[in-house]
């Protein structure tokens, strides 16, 4: 694991940026590996820990189904889910992303991120990886990042 350079999530910017994130993410779920990539974009957002947007080739697609849920994202625009569908379990709105995303963010198009409190695990250049307190955003927490981090109760309004 290569050691990464603390990182203030009040640092980061509003309106979020998107970059192109070097290292290798991946999402595992009952002992099968969902998505591994070298190739995701991460979403950097004040108060917020990164989200990582994997690209659809480096998922197994077959294990997910897109539902009807939607959320609009000021920044990103109009988000789809989908739900992680196995031999013995269904986990809603599992991953979600952006098939039309607003100018800026073009690059996490064919691109989803997942819930990492929604699968077994999610690793950042092998590190296991913290889910984002709260069921909306889906930060990624690794150990070089400093909050606090919103999405726990009383967060919401940050």
């Amino acid at each position: 694991m290569k050691k990464k350079d603390q990182e203030s999530v009040w640092d980061y910017p509003r309106p979020p940026r998107v970059e192109a994130y070097q290292g290798l993410v991946e999402v595992h779920h009952r002992g099968q590996t969902l998505a591994k990539s070298s190739s995701a974009f991460r979403v950097l957002e004040t108060s917020h820990p990164p989200v990582f947007y994997i690209p659809q080739a480096d998922i197994v697609m077959e294990l997910l189904q897109k539902t009807n849920r939607t959320s609009m994202c000021e920044f990103k625009g109009m988000a789809l889910y989908f739900d992680l569908v196995t031999a013995s379990e269904r986990i809603e709105n599992a991953a979600w992303g952006y098939e039309n995303p607003r100018s800026g963010f073009e690059a996490i198009k064919d691109h989803l991120a997942f819930y990492p409190s929604r699968v077994e695990a999610c690793y950042v250049d092998g590190e296991k990886v913290q889910a984002q307190e709260g069921d909306f955003y889906g930060g990624w927490i690794t150990s070089n990042l400093r909050g606090p981090f919103k999405g726990g109760p009383g967060t919401r309004g940050w």
